[in-house]
């Protein structure tokens, strides 16, 4: 009875993978910073590439099974990239300098595509008001701004992440 709903696994394994490199293609900074024109698309694309997935199948099992092989590819890409570095490399991007010492690095925020006024209201978000007072500002891979002032006395107060988002510890081993 697997046969039949082969095409539905190889339908959502093409999905999983055009998605991840659309992703790659449009920017990390996508991904933290959603306004309602982002959650609009999201579920736009999700609509979209449900019959992709499931082409003329729309009874339950097959629903289950797609999103079931999306459970199964994601459990598995999370695996390798702690696994194996190479792949890591390939699938994950690498965080990036923005601000090094009070300079900025205009070449990383223009390929970026991260704005004068994004970075300063990150910085207003982290209580820095001038470029020069920031030691360190970092686009992590979760698409926040990371920032640790040139004040040490400051520097537990402002090295949380933009968005707040929180990860475990056990997600790095």
């Amino acid at each position: 009875m697997l046969f039949p709903y082969l095409d539905i696994i190889l339908r959502s394994v093409a999905v999983y993978f055009f998605m991840t490199i659309a992703l790659r293609v449009f920017g990390k900074k996508e991904l933290s910073q959603l306004n309602t024109a982002d959650i609009i698309l999201i579920l736009l694309i999700s609509n979209s590439v449900q019959n992709a997935m499931v082409g003329p199948d729309t009874s339950l099992s097959g629903g289950l099974i797609a999103a079931l092989v999306l459970f199964i590819i994601n459990f598995i890409i999370k695996k390798l990239t702690r696994k194996y570095k190479v792949f890591g490399e390939l699938l994950l991007d690498k965080p990036e300098v923005l601000i090094h010492d009070g300079k900025l690095d205009f070449k990383a925020l223009s390929k970026l595509d991260i704005s004068d006024e994004e970075l300063k209201e990150a910085m207003r978000e982290h209580g820095i008001e001038f470029f020069k007072n920031v030691k360190l500002a970092m686009l992590e891979i979760d698409g926040t701004i990371s920032i640790i002032s040139e004040d040490q006395e400051k520097l537990k107060q402002t090295h949380y992440k933009r968005k707040h988002n929180h990860k475990s510890l056990q997600n790095f081993n």
